[in-house]
């Protein structure tokens, strides 16, 4: 089976957990706590999968019902099948958008070859009804699909303020926009794409470990070398100290669960 590359992995989990309705700072800690263990596993010669499992998604979901504060938490799938509505739904919408824009446009040269009385101020209008309604119609859709569109008509109304001729505001539309739609692509592409999980750090529960950080989980801290690997640890009873020798109960996301050997 074709391995999974971390970098993906870590990404295609976050991107679930902001879908999820997960803070900012949680998916922000869990993708470094995720990248951390992924590293561990790779510096000790091992598959990505030793530490998510076999089951990705199931893996990102146990994760996200831990950290989640409340309410119901959207599972892989749910998410999934809602960004292809909205992807559906933003086409639509684009199209619609675009349609509207362009009959506008139309109806303004038509207008202007007519030479009507106050066509002077028309183009500036109608670029600023053309970014309006693009950066409205990215508000209620998302996904940068008309933000550029929006940007683009934006500077085609400042050349219009300005006094430029109208070939050169439809230039400067279309190379904004297209430069505005790579670009914001490609900044949402590095922020960015059912069972209970068979998570690969199960294969730990049962042996010990040694506590490098203390493990609170008041604190939400702690850290364990567990064979050659370091690893975040919870615990479900008190603080466990530096140096002591804990046994692994759980694994509850990317941390195990961990239990001081004397109790």
């Amino acid at each position: 089976m074709t391995e999974t590359p971390m970098p993906e992995i870590v990404a295609a989990c976050a991107l679930y957990w902001s879908r999820a309705g997960l803070p900012d700072h949680v998916v922000n800690e869990m993708r470094a706590e995720l990248e951390s263990h992924l590293a561990s596993a790779q510096s000790a010669g091992k598959s990505p999968q030793a530490v998510v499992g076999s089951d990705l998604p199931a893996f990102a979901e146990a994760w996200a019902r831990e950290q989640h504060t409340g309410g119901y938490v959207p599972t892989w799938d749910e998410v999934a099948a809602a960004e292809r509505r909205g992807r559906r739904w933003g086409a639509w919408v684009t199209a619609g958008l675009v349609g509207a824009a362009a009959v506008a446009v139309w109806l303004a040269v038509v207008l202007d070859d007519r030479g009507d009385d106050g066509m002077d101020d028309l183009w500036l209008w109608v670029w600023l009804g053309t970014a309006i309604t693009f950066a409205f119609g990215e508000m209620v859709t998302a996904g940068f699909f008309l933000l550029p569109f929006a940007i683009g008509a934006a500077a085609a109304f400042l050349l219009a303020l300005l006094g430029v001729a109208e070939g050169v505001q439809w230039a400067v539309f279309l190379v904004v926009s297209i430069a505005a739609l790579f670009g914001l692509r490609r900044f949402a592409d590095r922020e960015d794409e059912k069972n209970q999980p068979v998570v690969g750090a199960n294969r730990y529960i049962g042996q010990r470990a040694l506590v490098l950080e203390e493990v609170n989980r008041a604190t939400s801290s702690g850290r364990v070398r567990m064979e050659t690997e370091e690893w975040r640890a919870t615990t479900t009873g008190p603080p466990i100290p530096p140096a002591a020798e804990v046994v692994v109960v759980g694994v509850t996301g990317a941390r195990l669960v961990v239990e001081n050997v004397e109790m």
